[in-house]
Protein backbone atom coordinates (compact mmCIF):
# COMPACT_ATOMS: atom_id res chain seq x y z
CA UNK A 1 0.00 0.00 0.00
CA UNK A 2 1.09 3.34 -0.73
CA UNK A 3 0.74 6.66 0.46
CA UNK A 4 2.01 10.68 -0.63
CA UNK A 5 2.74 13.44 1.64
CA UNK A 6 1.75 16.89 -0.33
CA UNK A 7 4.08 19.79 0.46
CA UNK A 8 2.33 23.21 0.61
CA UNK A 9 3.94 27.03 0.10
CA UNK A 10 2.84 27.94 3.63
CA UNK A 11 5.29 24.64 4.79
CA UNK A 12 2.31 22.51 5.84
CA UNK A 13 1.77 18.92 5.46
CA UNK A 14 -1.11 16.96 4.20
CA UNK A 15 -0.50 13.04 4.87
CA UNK A 16 -2.61 11.25 2.19
CA UNK A 17 -3.40 7.42 2.68
CA UNK A 18 -3.82 6.05 -0.83
CA UNK A 19 -5.16 2.52 -1.38
CA UNK A 20 -5.50 1.72 2.53
CA UNK A 21 -4.80 3.06 6.18
CA UNK A 22 -1.61 1.25 6.51
CA UNK A 23 1.99 1.52 5.27
CA UNK A 24 4.06 -1.84 4.92
CA UNK A 25 7.24 -2.98 4.38
CA UNK A 26 7.42 -5.72 1.48
CA UNK A 27 10.60 -7.34 2.90
CA UNK A 28 10.53 -10.88 4.32
CA UNK A 29 7.52 -13.38 4.22
CA UNK A 30 4.96 -11.93 5.34
CA UNK A 31 3.82 -8.06 5.51
CA UNK A 32 4.50 -6.50 8.40
CA UNK A 33 4.10 -2.48 9.14
CA UNK A 34 7.14 -0.33 8.91
CA UNK A 35 8.52 0.33 12.10
CA UNK A 36 11.62 3.24 12.85
CA UNK A 37 13.64 3.32 16.06
CA UNK A 38 15.14 6.52 17.62
CA UNK A 39 17.04 7.53 21.07
CA UNK A 40 18.07 10.21 22.40
CA UNK A 41 17.28 13.13 24.31
CA UNK A 42 14.82 13.55 27.26
CA UNK A 43 14.40 17.21 26.48
CA UNK A 44 12.01 16.70 23.13
CA UNK A 45 11.11 13.30 24.36
CA UNK A 46 7.19 14.22 24.85
CA UNK A 47 7.08 16.07 21.60
CA UNK A 48 8.76 13.41 19.59
CA UNK A 49 6.30 10.87 21.02
CA UNK A 50 3.30 12.68 20.34
CA UNK A 51 4.76 13.30 16.89
CA UNK A 52 4.78 9.60 16.75
CA UNK A 53 1.24 8.72 17.69
CA UNK A 54 0.31 11.00 15.36
CA UNK A 55 1.91 9.89 12.63
CA UNK A 56 1.50 6.20 13.11
CA UNK A 57 -2.46 7.06 13.29
CA UNK A 58 -1.81 8.58 9.60
CA UNK A 59 0.04 6.45 8.08
CA UNK A 60 0.42 3.16 9.85
CA UNK A 61 4.38 3.47 10.72
CA UNK A 62 5.80 3.12 14.35
CA UNK A 63 8.05 5.38 15.10
CA UNK A 64 9.55 4.22 18.42
CA UNK A 65 11.55 6.48 20.64
CA UNK A 66 13.52 5.98 23.12
CA UNK A 67 14.50 9.04 25.78
CA UNK A 68 17.39 7.89 27.27
CA UNK A 69 19.63 11.28 26.99
CA UNK A 70 21.63 12.80 24.63
CA UNK A 71 24.79 11.21 25.08
CA UNK A 72 22.93 7.75 24.81
CA UNK A 73 21.42 8.77 21.89
CA UNK A 74 24.49 9.96 20.24
CA UNK A 75 26.86 6.52 21.15
CA UNK A 76 23.56 4.63 19.63
CA UNK A 77 23.46 6.57 16.51
CA UNK A 78 26.91 6.51 16.21
CA UNK A 79 27.23 2.37 16.53
CA UNK A 80 23.92 2.96 13.99
CA UNK A 81 21.99 0.29 16.19
CA UNK A 82 18.68 3.09 15.51
CA UNK A 83 17.25 4.86 12.78
CA UNK A 84 18.10 8.32 13.97
CA UNK A 85 19.11 9.82 17.44
CA UNK A 86 18.49 13.17 19.08
CA UNK A 87 20.19 15.54 21.25
CA UNK A 88 19.71 18.84 22.65
CA UNK A 89 23.43 20.24 22.03
CA UNK A 90 24.46 19.83 18.46
CA UNK A 91 27.47 16.78 18.03
CA UNK A 92 31.31 18.22 19.50
CA UNK A 93 33.54 18.07 16.25
CA UNK A 94 34.65 14.75 17.87
CA UNK A 95 31.59 13.08 17.75
CA UNK A 96 30.51 14.54 14.26
CA UNK A 97 34.38 12.91 13.26
CA UNK A 98 33.24 9.56 14.78
CA UNK A 99 29.63 9.87 12.49
CA UNK A 100 30.43 10.33 8.52
CA UNK A 101 27.53 11.65 6.82
CA UNK A 102 25.51 12.15 10.00
CA UNK A 103 23.07 15.45 9.28
CA UNK A 104 21.88 18.03 11.65
CA UNK A 105 18.24 18.78 11.82
CA UNK A 106 17.10 21.30 14.63
CA UNK A 107 13.05 20.00 15.44
CA UNK A 108 11.95 22.22 18.31
CA UNK A 109 12.66 24.81 20.44
CA UNK A 110 12.77 24.60 24.69
CA UNK A 111 13.90 25.59 27.47
CA UNK A 112 16.09 24.32 30.78
CA UNK A 113 14.53 25.59 33.71
CA UNK A 114 15.51 25.23 37.36
CA UNK A 115 12.70 23.76 39.40
CA UNK A 116 12.29 23.31 43.30
CA UNK A 117 10.77 22.27 46.58
CA UNK A 118 9.95 24.42 48.85
CA UNK A 119 7.49 24.32 51.29
CA UNK A 120 4.90 27.62 50.88
CA UNK A 121 6.96 28.90 48.29
CA UNK A 122 5.08 29.22 44.39
CA UNK A 123 6.98 29.47 41.25
CA UNK A 124 8.97 32.64 40.29
CA UNK A 125 11.77 32.82 42.89
CA UNK A 126 14.66 34.69 40.59
CA UNK A 127 17.78 33.70 39.97
CA UNK A 128 21.10 35.20 38.30
CA UNK A 129 23.45 32.68 36.69
CA UNK A 130 25.70 33.48 38.74
CA UNK A 131 23.45 32.57 41.73
CA UNK A 132 22.44 29.57 40.28
CA UNK A 133 26.18 28.28 39.39
CA UNK A 134 27.11 29.12 42.95
CA UNK A 135 24.36 26.87 44.28
CA UNK A 136 25.53 23.66 41.76
CA UNK A 137 28.40 24.01 42.92
CA UNK A 138 27.53 23.82 46.86
CA UNK A 139 29.07 27.67 47.34
CA UNK A 140 25.71 28.75 48.65
CA UNK A 141 24.45 25.91 50.77
CA UNK A 142 21.45 27.54 52.35
CA UNK A 143 18.22 29.27 51.50
CA UNK A 144 18.61 32.09 53.24
CA UNK A 145 21.52 32.62 52.11
CA UNK A 146 21.74 36.87 51.48
CA UNK A 147 23.08 36.27 47.69
CA UNK A 148 19.54 34.43 47.64
CA UNK A 149 17.40 36.97 49.66
CA UNK A 150 18.91 39.77 47.74
CA UNK A 151 17.32 38.38 44.59
CA UNK A 152 14.09 38.33 46.49
CA UNK A 153 12.46 40.90 48.53
CA UNK A 154 9.56 40.20 50.22
CA UNK A 155 10.32 36.64 50.23
CA UNK A 156 10.61 34.51 53.69
CA UNK A 157 13.56 32.02 52.76
CA UNK A 158 14.02 29.12 55.15
CA UNK A 159 17.06 28.31 56.97
CA UNK A 160 17.30 24.84 55.05
CA UNK A 161 20.17 23.32 53.62
CA UNK A 162 19.75 23.09 49.90
CA UNK A 163 19.56 19.95 48.15
CA UNK A 164 20.93 19.44 45.31
CA UNK A 165 19.72 17.13 42.32
CA UNK A 166 21.39 16.43 38.53
CA UNK A 167 21.23 14.16 36.20
CA UNK A 168 23.29 10.80 36.64
CA UNK A 169 23.11 10.05 32.67
CA UNK A 170 24.91 12.19 30.19
CA UNK A 171 22.67 14.47 29.05
CA UNK A 172 22.21 17.61 26.50
CA UNK A 173 20.19 19.28 28.94
CA UNK A 174 23.17 19.17 31.65
CA UNK A 175 25.22 20.61 28.91
CA UNK A 176 22.60 23.40 27.74
CA UNK A 177 22.04 24.42 31.61
CA UNK A 178 26.13 24.20 31.86
CA UNK A 179 26.72 26.07 29.05
CA UNK A 180 25.05 29.10 30.43
CA UNK A 181 26.49 28.35 34.53
CA UNK A 182 29.84 28.60 32.15
CA UNK A 183 29.27 32.02 30.41
CA UNK A 184 27.38 33.84 33.78
CA UNK A 185 29.89 32.45 36.39
CA UNK A 186 34.09 32.34 36.13
CA UNK A 187 34.63 30.08 38.77
CA UNK A 188 32.24 27.35 37.33
CA UNK A 189 33.76 27.68 33.98
CA UNK A 190 36.90 26.89 35.92
CA UNK A 191 35.77 24.07 37.63
CA UNK A 192 33.52 22.17 35.56
CA UNK A 193 32.75 23.92 32.19
CA UNK A 194 30.01 23.11 29.70
CA UNK A 195 29.66 19.10 29.65
CA UNK A 196 26.99 16.51 29.30
CA UNK A 197 28.62 14.80 32.07
CA UNK A 198 29.82 16.82 35.13
CA UNK A 199 31.85 15.50 38.09
CA UNK A 200 29.18 16.53 40.79
CA UNK A 201 30.00 16.84 44.55
CA UNK A 202 28.57 13.43 46.19
CA UNK A 203 26.74 15.06 48.82
CA UNK A 204 24.15 16.13 45.53
CA UNK A 205 21.13 13.78 44.37
CA UNK A 206 21.44 12.28 40.67
CA UNK A 207 18.35 11.17 38.79
CA UNK A 208 18.23 9.86 35.28
CA UNK A 209 16.40 11.72 32.59
CA UNK A 210 14.75 14.92 32.68
CA UNK A 211 11.60 12.93 34.49
CA UNK A 212 14.20 11.46 37.29
CA UNK A 213 15.22 14.77 37.83
CA UNK A 214 11.70 15.81 38.28
CA UNK A 215 10.96 13.37 40.59
CA UNK A 216 14.18 13.44 42.88
CA UNK A 217 13.00 17.02 43.59
CA UNK A 218 9.71 16.41 44.49
CA UNK A 219 11.22 13.52 46.64
CA UNK A 220 13.10 16.07 48.33
CA UNK A 221 12.60 19.03 50.32
CA UNK A 222 14.26 22.01 50.50
CA UNK A 223 15.67 20.93 46.68
CA UNK A 224 16.48 22.20 43.74
CA UNK A 225 17.11 21.11 40.17
CA UNK A 226 17.13 21.90 36.83
CA UNK A 227 14.55 20.10 33.46
CA UNK A 228 13.22 21.48 30.16
CA UNK A 229 10.30 23.51 31.02
CA UNK A 230 7.61 21.05 29.69
CA UNK A 231 8.42 18.03 32.74
CA UNK A 232 8.14 20.96 35.32
CA UNK A 233 4.80 22.07 34.19
CA UNK A 234 3.39 18.37 33.66
CA UNK A 235 4.66 17.99 37.17
CA UNK A 236 3.32 21.33 38.29
CA UNK A 237 6.52 21.57 40.21
CA UNK A 238 8.00 25.38 40.90
CA UNK A 239 10.45 26.96 38.53
CA UNK A 240 12.33 30.13 38.93
CA UNK A 241 12.39 33.19 36.86
CA UNK A 242 16.26 33.89 35.31
CA UNK A 243 17.83 37.06 35.11
CA UNK A 244 18.71 38.02 30.80
CA UNK A 245 21.49 39.80 29.70
CA UNK A 246 18.98 42.99 30.01
CA UNK A 247 19.19 42.38 33.50
CA UNK A 248 15.14 41.69 33.67
CA UNK A 249 13.82 38.35 35.59
CA UNK A 250 12.09 36.54 33.08
CA UNK A 251 9.34 33.76 33.55
CA UNK A 252 10.35 30.80 31.08
CA UNK A 253 7.01 30.75 28.99
CA UNK A 254 6.06 30.14 25.53
CA UNK A 255 6.25 33.64 24.60
CA UNK A 256 9.79 34.87 26.60
CA UNK A 257 11.15 31.37 24.91
CA UNK A 258 9.84 32.69 21.65
CA UNK A 259 11.35 35.74 21.92
CA UNK A 260 14.62 34.36 22.77
CA UNK A 261 14.72 32.40 19.72
CA UNK A 262 13.55 35.81 17.40
CA UNK A 263 16.20 37.69 19.20
CA UNK A 264 19.15 35.45 17.66
CA UNK A 265 20.49 35.99 14.44
CA UNK A 266 20.19 32.13 13.07
CA UNK A 267 23.34 32.19 11.20
CA UNK A 268 23.20 28.31 10.87
CA UNK A 269 25.81 25.83 9.06
CA UNK A 270 25.04 23.41 6.59
CA UNK A 271 22.98 20.40 7.60
CA UNK A 272 25.65 18.44 6.80
CA UNK A 273 28.28 20.30 8.22
CA UNK A 274 30.44 20.22 11.55
CA UNK A 275 27.70 21.81 14.09
CA UNK A 276 30.35 21.93 16.99
CA UNK A 277 30.98 25.75 16.83
CA UNK A 278 27.14 26.20 17.15
CA UNK A 279 26.43 27.27 21.08
CA UNK A 280 24.37 25.08 22.82
CA UNK A 281 21.66 27.57 24.03
CA UNK A 282 20.64 31.18 22.86
CA UNK A 283 23.61 32.95 24.45
CA UNK A 284 21.49 36.43 24.74
CA UNK A 285 24.90 38.62 25.72
CA UNK A 286 25.63 38.26 21.81
CA UNK A 287 22.72 40.07 20.24
CA UNK A 288 21.59 43.85 20.92
CA UNK A 289 18.05 43.49 21.76
CA UNK A 290 17.67 40.58 24.05
CA UNK A 291 14.46 42.26 25.85
CA UNK A 292 12.19 39.79 27.55
CA UNK A 293 13.90 36.75 26.24
CA UNK A 294 14.41 33.54 28.43
CA UNK A 295 17.76 32.99 28.76
CA UNK A 296 18.01 29.23 28.82
CA UNK A 297 16.70 28.82 25.51
CA UNK A 298 18.22 26.19 23.06
CA UNK A 299 17.16 23.68 19.94
CA UNK A 300 16.94 20.15 20.13
CA UNK A 301 18.57 17.93 17.12
CA UNK A 302 17.24 14.97 15.23
CA UNK A 303 20.12 13.65 13.47
CA UNK A 304 20.08 11.06 10.98
CA UNK A 305 22.58 9.82 8.08
CA UNK A 306 22.97 11.35 4.95
CA UNK A 307 23.02 8.02 2.92
CA UNK A 308 21.12 5.88 4.66
CA UNK A 309 21.92 2.17 3.56
CA UNK A 310 24.76 2.64 6.16
CA UNK A 311 22.45 1.63 8.66
CA UNK A 312 22.03 -2.28 8.82
CA UNK A 313 18.25 -3.56 8.18
CA UNK A 314 17.51 -0.27 6.39
CA UNK A 315 15.29 -0.34 3.47
CA UNK A 316 14.08 1.54 0.55
CA UNK A 317 10.67 1.73 1.87
CA UNK A 318 11.48 2.45 5.76
CA UNK A 319 14.24 5.18 4.02
CA UNK A 320 10.49 6.57 2.64
CA UNK A 321 9.05 6.44 5.55
CA UNK A 322 11.99 7.52 7.92
CA UNK A 323 12.29 10.75 5.96
CA UNK A 324 8.43 11.10 5.45
CA UNK A 325 8.00 11.36 9.49
CA UNK A 326 10.77 14.12 9.38
CA UNK A 327 9.56 15.67 6.71
CA UNK A 328 6.37 15.82 8.60
CA UNK A 329 7.54 16.86 11.80
CA UNK A 330 8.85 19.71 11.20
CA UNK A 331 5.96 20.78 9.01
CA UNK A 332 2.51 19.98 10.53
CA UNK A 333 4.25 18.51 13.47
CA UNK A 334 4.87 22.39 15.13
CA UNK A 335 1.34 22.81 14.68
CA UNK A 336 1.50 19.96 18.67
CA UNK A 337 4.64 21.86 20.04
CA UNK A 338 2.54 24.45 22.20
CA UNK A 339 0.61 22.18 23.75
CA UNK A 340 3.58 20.82 25.33
CA UNK A 341 5.52 23.88 25.84
CA UNK A 342 7.44 23.85 22.64
CA UNK A 343 8.09 26.69 21.01
CA UNK A 344 7.52 25.89 16.81
CA UNK A 345 10.44 26.84 14.21
CA UNK A 346 10.90 29.79 12.91
CA UNK A 347 10.15 29.72 8.84
CA UNK A 348 13.96 30.25 8.55
CA UNK A 349 14.61 26.97 10.53
CA UNK A 350 11.94 24.84 8.62
CA UNK A 351 13.40 26.14 4.99
CA UNK A 352 16.93 25.34 6.13
CA UNK A 353 15.65 21.95 7.39
CA UNK A 354 14.49 21.00 4.37
CA UNK A 355 17.09 21.35 2.39
CA UNK A 356 18.77 18.98 4.72
CA UNK A 357 15.77 16.54 4.06
CA UNK A 358 16.44 16.90 0.54
CA UNK A 359 20.16 15.60 0.54
CA UNK A 360 18.98 11.93 2.45
CA UNK A 361 19.82 8.94 0.05
CA UNK A 362 19.21 5.38 0.01
CA UNK A 363 21.87 4.03 -2.49
CA UNK A 364 23.18 7.49 -4.01
CA UNK A 365 19.04 7.87 -4.84
CA UNK A 366 17.58 10.96 -3.06
CA UNK A 367 15.05 9.06 -1.17
CA UNK A 368 11.37 10.83 -1.70
CA UNK A 369 11.64 13.05 -4.87
CA UNK A 370 8.75 15.31 -3.82
CA UNK A 371 10.63 16.99 -0.94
Amino acid sequence: MNYKIVAYTEAIVLIAVIAGFVVYSSTGSTNQPIRLSGAGATFPAPLIQKWSAEFRDMTGVQVDYEGIGSGGGVKQFTDKTVDFGASDPPMKDSEYAAAPGVLHIPITIGGVVAIYNIQGIAKGLNFTGEVLADIFRLDITRWNDQRLTALNPGTVLPDAQIVVCHRSDSSGTTKVFTSFLSDENTVWKAIYGAQNVISWDPQTKGGSGNPGVAATVQQNPQSIGYVELSYALQGSIPYGNVQNAAGEFVEPTLETLKTAASAVSLNLPSGNASWGSVGSYFNLHTVQNPEGGYPITSFSYVLVYRELNVRSGMTLEKAKALTSFLWWAIHDGQHYAPALSYVPLPEAVVTHDEATLRMIAFNGQQVNDWM
